[in-house]
């Protein structure tokens, strides 16, 4: 009998030593997933820039690593990185715009992705897939073949995409305040407009001379040989205020992926949050387009190899998306420079070419 009681007395404490056991588990268990994102982001932080200093090492010229390492430290004004002249015009000049308008346009056309994703709940989401680089294309196509533009000079078939790109989410933002306006048929209105706006490109392809033609045509495959360093700082303020406002939504991007009655319930506004996202992913992919032309699968690959290493938190899939989205494109510049060089192939061929292969991949993985 005073065994019994013994053993009913223990049991109690056996239940919460397993309970406290398992506590342990699960919290070791987080700090390990912690310690894997942030070294996730730093590698990923740490491959962006090793891809930008080996791109920095290709072109005609050859130059060895360790004066280009000099020259781009040179400005810091530092004892030992002194370079020549030469070799500081090739770097600045030639080399760096190219480069990093790369890194900050796939940064952003990555983040683009993961947001839209997430606010649409659609994993084929991108913000192309809203029509914006269609609108874009066709204010190029106008300004290139009829010489039409609302800018003079050098930035007037950037004005032209910019102001266009801006058509289609003009619409979507002024049709959102309807009461049942929902993810899928956002995206239904996306795709409709890219339809209206590439047939609109035909027409006007259709009567284009010869090297009209070309320059439009050139110009919506997309590519990175009209980067200038009067555009770095645009792109970067623009990359800045996008992740700000996306980190700034992260947790509610994440929240509503469960659904928008689930999302209101725990205190979202469903409609701000989607209104707000949906207008700056806009601007921001707008500002991309309007320098570099259509580069596609960006935003649709980023997201999803992030995904795989980090998981569906969007506090630290955004920056995780920004990251691969830069070395995604770095990595198809480097190929565009090298195939055939010195040739230099457009970079939206590239991602193209690339890009549907590893979806196909990850589309395989995801359903094995």
């Amino acid at each position: 009998m005073a065994t019994g009681d013994a053993g009913a007395a223990n049991a109690p404490d056996g239940a919460a030593a397993n309970r406290a056991q398992t506590l342990n588990r699960q919290r070791a268990q987080v700090r390990r997933l912690k310690v894997l994102r942030v070294l996730a982001l730093v590698c990923g932080a740490c491959l962006t820039l090793g891809l930008m200093l080996f791109s920095l090492t290709l072109g005609s010229a050859a130059i060895p690593v360790g004066r280009i390492l000099a020259a781009v430290l040179q400005p810091l004004q530092l004892e030992g990185f002194a370079v020549d002249s030469r070799t500081e015009t090739i770097v600045w000049v030639l080399r760096m715009p190219r480069i990093a308008v790369a890194a900050l346009a796939g940064a952003i056309l990555g983040m683009g992705g993961c947001v839209t994703q997430a606010i649409l709940k659609n994993p084929l989401a991108t913000p192309y897939t809203l029509g914006v680089s269609a609108g874009a294309g066709f204010g190029a196509a106008l300004g290139l073949i009829f010489g039409v533009a609302f800018l003079p000079g050098t930035l007037a078939i950037v004005a032209n995409a910019f102001l266009f790109a801006l058509i289609p989410a003009a619409v979507i933002i002024a049709v959102s305040g309807r009461t049942h306006f929902t993810p899928e048929t956002t995206i239904l209105l996306g795709v409709g407009m890219s339809y209206v706006f590439a047939a609109a490109n035909t027409l006007l392809q259709f009567f284009a001379e010869s090297d009209a033609l070309r320059a439009a045509v050139f110009w919506l495959v997309g590519d990175l040989t009209r980067a200038s360093m009067t555009q770095v700082p645009v792109l970067a303020a623009v990359f800045g205020a996008f992740l700000l406002v996306n980190m700034a939504f992260a947790r509610d991007l994440t929240i509503i992926k469960m659904g928008d009655e689930d999302a209101k319930g725990m205190g979202v506004d469903v409609r701000r949050l989607r209104f707000v996202v949906l207008v700056t992913t806009c601007l921001a992919t707008a500002a991309v387009i309007s320098f570099t032309g259509t580069i596609g699968f960006i935003g649709l690959l980023a997201p999803h190899i992030a995904r795989l290493v980090i998981g569906s938190d969007e506090r630290i899939l955004i920056p995780a998306s920004a990251l691969l989205g830069a070395c995604l494109l770095l990595t198809a510049d480097i190929v565009a420079k090298t195939v055939v060089a010195p040739v230099l192939l457009p970079v939206g061929a590239i991602t193209a070419l690339l890009g549907g292969p590893v979806l196909i991949y990850l589309l395989l993985r995801r359903r094995a």
